[in-house]
């Protein structure tokens, strides 16, 4: 069973920068892509950004490009999120994930994804 464990969450100011980092327990033939996903209150899970964990392919959602960079350090199993220019949409609960998904079009979907950590809060202010 692998566990995901974030950090990095909280509050900020629009225009403000925060960093997400996850921490993997191992890497299996099961966690080939790690990233984040988000949830507003009323709204789905939304896939965010994703990293494939044996090489440097990545996958943003529209509304993060430019402004978010998902990065990896496999010596310490760790995947980052930096966000810049945040923006009071951006909040959420964002969790990390980790699977295997089939193609492209499956990289951002949420039930291509079989472990997930808790989560943690971000919230932007106007």
């Amino acid at each position: 069973q692998v566990q995901l464990v974030e950090s990095g969450g909280g509050s900020v100011q629009a225009g403000g920068s925060l960093r997400l980092s996850c921490v993997a327990s191992e890497y299996t033939y099961e966690t080939e892509w790690m990233g984040w996903f988000r949830q507003a209150p009323g709204k789905e899970r939304e896939g965010v950004a994703v990293i494939y964990v044996r090489g440097h392919s990545t996958y943003y959602c529209d509304s993060v490009k430019g402004r978010f960079t998902i990065s990896q350090d496999n010596a310490t199993r760790t995947v980052f999120l930096q966000m810049y220019s945040l923006k009071p949409e951006d909040t959420a609960m964002y969790y990390c994930a980790a699977g295997s998904p089939n193609c492209v079009l499956e990289y951002l979907q949420s039930n291509a994804y079989i472990y997930w950590g808790q989560g943690t809060q971000v919230t932007v202010s106007s």
